[in-house]
């Protein structure tokens, strides 16, 4: 097969590979192409497959004040939290690139803990600071819990452009007289603004889907919609649960997508 010149093995011989592979995107996909399916049942109960399709559990939704003033707590938390943790994370990710800090490894690691130590500690140690300082059922604590969950995707996502970035064009551009904000503004940030794009996106979705931090820190007139859905699962099995969750996968694939198609046309 003339494909498979220079090939240690050939795709014949990979089939059980790819086999395998679709084999586990089917098992990571299927619960939620089951959730999507079941959130059209006319049933009260959750069931597979449905006897009856209907987008009543849609309807509840997008009727229930509750769920509207939840889903309102939850958008506002999360564009807030882009807002703040993709300036905060291209700084970072500039300075690190950059290699100017004296202690450049030991902030990286720092910037990137939050990704390694598990969600349910940062969630009880955030209540307790939060408990002290009064930030507990507020938009500002929820701000600042998800910046610090949100800010290492930043970091990386806008790092992984800076490598592939040649700093000698704003070095170039400095030396004819540009300024070091004016020069990345104008040079640089042109160039990686995918990166950063991305970095906000995974800032926004990082926030809107966080819920085990929220379940220690959020409350009253500022529970997120994880939260909630959290609560009512807790208390019965409500087909609604699987409507809300089905508008999150389309908005997670929506948002991804968006950024897929900004870096091709970049």
């Amino acid at each position: 097969m003339s494909g498979d010149i220079g090939l240690p093995i050939s795709h014949r011989q990979r089939l059980w590979l790819y086999g395998l592979s679709g084999l586990v995107l089917l098992f990571l996909i299927a619960p939620s192409v089951i959730i999507v399916i079941m959130s059209f049942s006319d049933s009260t109960l959750l069931q597979f497959p449905p006897q009856q399709w209907s987008l009543r559990w849609y309807e509840s939704y997008f009727q229930s004040l509750e769920w509207r003033d939840a889903t309102i707590v939850s958008v506002k938390v999360a564009v807030m939290t882009a807002l703040v943790a993709t300036p905060l994370g291209t700084a970072a990710a500039y300075a690190i690139n950059r290699g100017t800090l004296r202690f450049n490894g030991t902030i990286n690691a720092l910037l990137t803990a939050s990704l390694i130590i598990p969600v349910i500690l940062v969630g009880i140690g955030t209540f307790f600071l939060y408990a002290r300082i009064g930030l507990n059922n507020t938009l500002t604590g929820l701000v600042i819990a998800h910046t610090v969950q949100a800010l290492p995707l930043v970091v990386l996502t806008v790092l992984s452009g800076l490598r592939s970035y040649d700093m000698n064009q704003e070095r170039v551009a400095r030396s004819l007289g540009a300024g070091r904000i004016a020069a990345f503004w104008q040079v640089t940030m042109p160039q990686i603004r995918f990166s950063i794009v991305s970095g906000a996106l995974f800032a926004f979705i990082t926030s809107f889907d966080e819920v085990v931090v929220s379940l220690f820190i959020s409350g009253g007139e500022t529970t997120t919609l994880t939260r909630r859905m959290f609560n009512a699962l807790r208390d019965q099995i409500d087909p609604i649960i699987a409507a809300i969750s089905t508008c999150l996968i389309v908005l997670s694939v929506l948002l991804l997508s968006l950024a897929q198609i900004f870096g091709r046309r970049d």
